[in-house]
């Protein structure tokens, strides 16, 4: 019988034999690789972090232990070992297991995570509340080198250092977030990890001892704390212990038995320590290993090629951005890219091949990035900040008052704006046009498809002179709507096709006296157009359809105009409705005295999990067979 089979509930873990531990840990990386290429998701993460969970599990007891993840999507391994095994084959699917920690999910997920830099904070909370309890769980957060450069996890940091009680921060360098690590951070926790003087003089020292017959391994071990001074002398510049923290490492991340013994020590002692654990991204695949930025967050694959098994072929939005991008790039040299760590994901890699000098990837610091685009702008320059949607969520402050309030030429490129799927809440962009709204001067598009996120770009390079935010969504570019390509002006929308009746459908209960509008916002203009192909042949009703494009400043005018031709409106949107861009017809429409009919259709619920964007709408009623069929009611 397989070790992993053994595996079936919380802490099953730690009746196993050492000796079965590396066993169990192949085991693993084999059952991750193996349903990760089925389902998709999170591969290199958490196939590096295999060893290091298996070792936190022999020393922590869970429920009553508190182990916080930060970002989450290294957490595969502690869902087995809290006995989720069976829930892998519907990973991220829809009221299927999250591929982030959940509380829902598991008592043994303490804490919800998806965005980095969170742990350290959130780790100090369990730790302060269980000193003014007066219990004595043990306590521990998990942050990749990534995470580190947010500043949030500084701010913890530094109050970390006050603590006089049991808390550990262990510190998974694996020299990657999503992409290649960046910045001073990483410089030094890399002189940290491969001074060569520490690493040679601890190697000749290790050679020495294991040489001496019988007595060798235990004077190797009996010397580890005079090794440990020895590297603390050799290396300066360690930013955890000029904080004040106590820290431990680096040690090797995929040995089980060093971290298991190391943690238990930790444990032990009743103040804050930082174990710096260094482990490779995709360990156990050779291709993970070899391309861990491809095998970060991936789609089912072939797991021997590494090729995804999706059929889905041509550009996306991001693709379309870049490239754009780039021919801009070309025309003006005063435009520069900035992006927080996603320079793949965004498309600015793209720019930056083309323009290094003119390429800023800032780490994992979102407020940075906006308030350094802010300084950009105020020096002569357009900076173009690429984040998606959820991530973005975290700079409010700098894009309100460091950009909007200055009315300074940013440009905010908006990627994964809407449903994303199958990472689920933290991960959804539909909160971004209910934030946004209210902020002064900033003007937010919304295109309808590839040409259209050309041309929104172009407009809001050379045509605005003040902040501009451009949403998108992730996945295949829309090709068409490309022949309908209204030229962009302040606040214009676009009608697509105005009111009219198909006299080839005959339906008696109906009054085809009805009108109907549609307005509908980015990417719902696909979902919209199918409304109206609907209508027209079920009904013989064929609506004004109006692209949207500017969610602020509104196109009043067409607004009201269509409001007074139409005996329905319906505004059709994928984000959430408080603050939504239909809220803003709603009050346009109220505030003229209009009376006609306003169906809004929108997220309603506040919160959406994970699953396919396709199942999702359904689920939200917000595809284009919902919508029918609660406008046919009132037809």
């Amino acid at each position: 019988m397989a070790i992993l089979d053994s595996i079936k509930k919380v802490n099953d873990v730690k009746r196993l034999k050492s000796s079965d531990l590396v066993p169990l840990s192949s085991e693993i990386r084999e059952f991750i690789i193996e349903n990760v290429s089925k389902t998709g998701g999170h591969l290199a993460s958490n196939l590096g972090a295999v060893d290091l969970t298996i070792a936190l599990h022999r020393c922590m007891t869970f429920p009553q232990d508190k182990l916080v993840f930060d970002v989450g999507h290294q957490s595969y391994t502690h869902k087995i070992l809290t006995g989720r095994k069976s829930g892998f084959s519907k990973l991220r699917k829809l009221d299927g297991m999250s591929g982030f920690p959940k509380s829902i999910e598991s008592e043994s997920d303490c804490f919800n995570t998806g965005h980095s830099s969170t742990s350290i904070s959130a780790a100090l909370g369990f730790a302060i509340a269980r000193d003014l309890r007066g219990t004595k769980e043990k306590v521990c957060a998990i942050i990749g080198d990534g995470s580190l450069t947010g500043g949030m996890a500084y701010e913890a940091l530094d109050r970390l250092a006050q603590l006089h009680s049991q808390c550990v921060i262990i510190v998974n360098d694996n020299q990657m977030s999503i992409g290649k690590n960046v910045g001073g951070l990483s410089k030094a926790l890399n002189r940290i990890r491969v001074s060569d003087s520490y690493n040679e003089m601890k190697s000749n020292v290790e050679s020495v001892l294991h040489s001496i017959p019988a007595v060798g391994p235990s004077l190797s071990r009996g010397v580890k704390r005079s090794k440990d001074n020895l590297r603390n002398m050799l290396i300066r510049d360690n930013i955890f212990e000029e904080m004040g923290l106590t820290y431990v490492g680096p040690i090797d991340g995929h040995n089980i038995e060093e971290m298991t013994a190391t943690f238990r020590e930790a444990f032990s002692l009743n103040k804050p320590i930082v174990i710096h654990v260094c482990t490779v991204k995709g360990k156990g695949y050779p291709l993970a290993e070899k391309y861990p930025e491809h095998f970060h967050g991936v789609a089912p694959f072939d797991r021997e090629t590494g090729r995804t098994k999706s059929h889905k072929t041509g550009l996306t939005n991001t693709d379309i951005f870049a490239k754009k991008l780039v021919k801009l790039g070309d025309e003006n040299e005063k435009i520069v890219a900035i992006t927080a760590a996603m320079a793949q994901g965004t498309g600015i890699s793209l720019f930056r091949k083309h323009f290094p000098n003119r390429t800023f990837d800032v780490g994992i610091a979102e407020q940075h990035a906006v308030t350094f685009a802010a300084g950009l702008a105020k020096g002569g320059l357009t900076p173009v900040v690429a984040i998606y949607s959820s991530f973005l969520q975290r700079a409010y402050d700098q894009i309100l008052h460091d950009v909007c309030l200055q009315r300074l030429h940013v440009v905010f490129a908006i990627d994964r704006s809407g449903l994303v799927g199958p990472d689920g809440e933290t991960h959804q962009g539909i909160y971004d046009t209910s934030f946004r709204r209210e902020m002064p001067g900033l003007t937010i598009l919304a295109p309808k498809g590839a040409k259209e996120i050309e041309d929104a770009l172009d407009y809001a390079v050379n045509k605005c002179d003040g902040p501009v935010a451009i949403k998108y969504c992730r996945g295949q570019a829309c090709y068409k709507f490309d022949e309908i390509r209204t030229e962009f002006s302040s606040g214009n929308s676009e009608i697509m096709h105005d009111f009219g009746f198909n006299p080839m459908v005959v339906k008696k209960d109906l009054d085809y006296r009805k009108t109907i509008s549609i307005l509908a916002v980015g990417n719902m203009v696909e979902v919209a157009d199918e409304l109206s192909d609907m209508l027209k042949d079920r009904c013989g009703i064929v609506p004004r359809l109006i692209n949207v494009r500017f969610i602020k400043p509104l196109d009043k005018k067409l607004i009201l105009e269509t409001a007074e031709k139409s005996d329905i409106m319906l505004v059709i949107e994928e984000g959430v409705k408080s603050g939504s861009y239909g809220e803003a017809v709603t009050y346009e429409l109220y505030m003229a005295g209009v009376k006609t009919e306003l169906m809004h259709c929108c997220i309603e619920q506040e919160v959406v999990p994970h699953g396919g964007i396709g199942e999702l709408r359904q689920r939200l009623a917000i595809d284009a067979e919902s919508i029918y069929n609660k406008l046919y009611l009132r037809l």
